[in-house]
């Protein structure tokens, strides 16, 4: 059923609320406390879904032949669009780039979901909305003119659950977009077993609002701008309630420094790509990717394998969230994350710069969000491949507390 009125309405309850001073319109920016909302002590939203991370993505191998058939079909209506000067873009990369029958302007859109993988309702609405929005920063694209929310109620919940969890993902669906100057104007929502929660962005606009992602040359280099390590991190919290799987890794890790990797990995996927996607153009940016379900090699591979010129990534460096690299390891080829095939959700973007450029983009992503961005690799000549060289640096981050 579409619920724009609903959405709507949310609004206005929380601006009236905010405006009255009540203290309840606060508690949304505060840590999820089952029991503040009359759920049970024990209430956890990510058992709502069995799968997450690189377990509920199609593995890129066999998603590349699914859609075979459909690039062909694509290929085959291009010839219609050949007196268009702007290029056709879609499957296997970030965003569909398609030329409108109205002059000089194109249709930048792209669609993604996914299972519940923090606690907070709240934060889980935030982060599937950036992870939507993400696709559209990695295309340089800043500026998104709608949203829409998709929501499968899972079966499994109570009444009470339902009607506390899904207005307060919901509500952090709808912030995040008000944060990028979007909103969410419809959607569909189905009652599902699994709780899932993505969405659509889409934007109307001009060739020099978008960066086509092909244009890497030999001497390049590759910044990413948030550190890695976010599944090992939410996983690792959700272990502290299971014994078994907690003993595994609290010879390495502490309590303490769980619930910090846990906050940090929230406040990384929550966080909007939208300045470093702005940046891209400030700084020349030959190309870029985000890096979310197939990990930071999966991606960098893609994306290698887009660009015009023979060339290839090699990736020296890994930028980790504090204390997960010890964990990762801790649990054997578990999650693969030093390998690159840990899965990441509303990742960082990995960006293809011109040497002279990367340094000022490090700094001046810093200095307009307050976090770190990296220079993790380089562009050499190559066959469009990308590797992690045998014993990558890992730097933790943040370096200290």
């Amino acid at each position: 059923m579409s619920y724009q009125s609903s959405v709507a309405q949310d609004t206005l309850a929380a601006a009236q609320l905010e405006m009255a001073g009540n203290p309840n319109a606060l508690a949304l920016r505060r840590p999820f406390d089952p029991v503040a909302h009359d759920l049970e002590a024990s209430f956890r939203l990510t058992r709502f879904a069995d799968l997450k991370g690189r377990s509920c993505k199609v593995p890129q191998d066999v998603l590349g032949k699914l859609v075979e058939s459909l690039q062909q079909d694509y290929s085959q209506q291009d010839d219609q669009f050949m007196h268009v000067a702007i290029p056709r873009i879609g499957i296997g990369l970030d965003c569909s780039v398609t030329p409108l029958r109205h002059g000089g302007l194109c249709l930048v859109q792209t669609t993604d979901f996914f299972y519940p993988l923090v606690d907070d309702p709240y934060m889980m609405g935030k982060i599937a909305c950036a992870n939507v929005l993400s696709d559209l920063y990695a295309m340089g694209v800043t500026e998104c003119d709608n949203m829409l929310m998709l929501l499968g109620v899972s079966t499994k919940m109570t009444e009470k659950e339902r009607d506390v969890v899904i207005p307060l993902i919901m509500r952090g669906f709808k912030d995040s977009a008000l944060e990028a100057g979007t909103s969410v104007t419809g959607g569909q929502t189905v009652i599902n077993p699994w709780c899932t929660i993505g969405g659509v962005a889409t934007t109307i606009c001009q060739p020099n609002e978008y960066i086509v992602p092909d244009n890497a040359v030999m001497g390049d280099v590759l910044v990413l701008t948030k550190p890695l390590g976010t599944q090992v991190a939410v996983n690792a919290h959700q272990w502290l309630d299971q014994p078994e799987r907690w003993n595994r890794i609290k010879l390495v890790v502490s309590e303490e420094d769980v619930r910090k990797a846990y906050h940090r990995a929230m406040d990384s996927m929550s966080r909007l790509n939208r300045i470093a996607a702005r940046l891209m153009h400030k700084y020349n940016a030959h190309g870029s990717t985000d890096v979310t379900g197939f990990g930071l090699l999966g991606h960098a591979q893609n994306l290698a394998s887009h660009q015009k010129n023979e060339v290839s990534f090699v990736i020296h460096n890994l930028p980790v969230i504090a204390k997960m690299a010890a964990v990762a390891k801790a649990c054997g080829n578990m999650f693969q994350l030093l390998q690159g095939h840990a899965p990441e959700t509303s990742g960082g973007l990995l960006i293809c710069l011109p040497r002279e450029q990367a340094a000022a983009y490090c700094k001046d992503i810093e200095k307009q969000e307050g976090y770190q961005a990296w220079i993790i690799g380089i562009v050499e000549k190559g066959n469009r491949t990308a590797r992690i060289i045998d014993k990558p640096r890992v730097i933790e981050v943040p370096a200290k507390d």
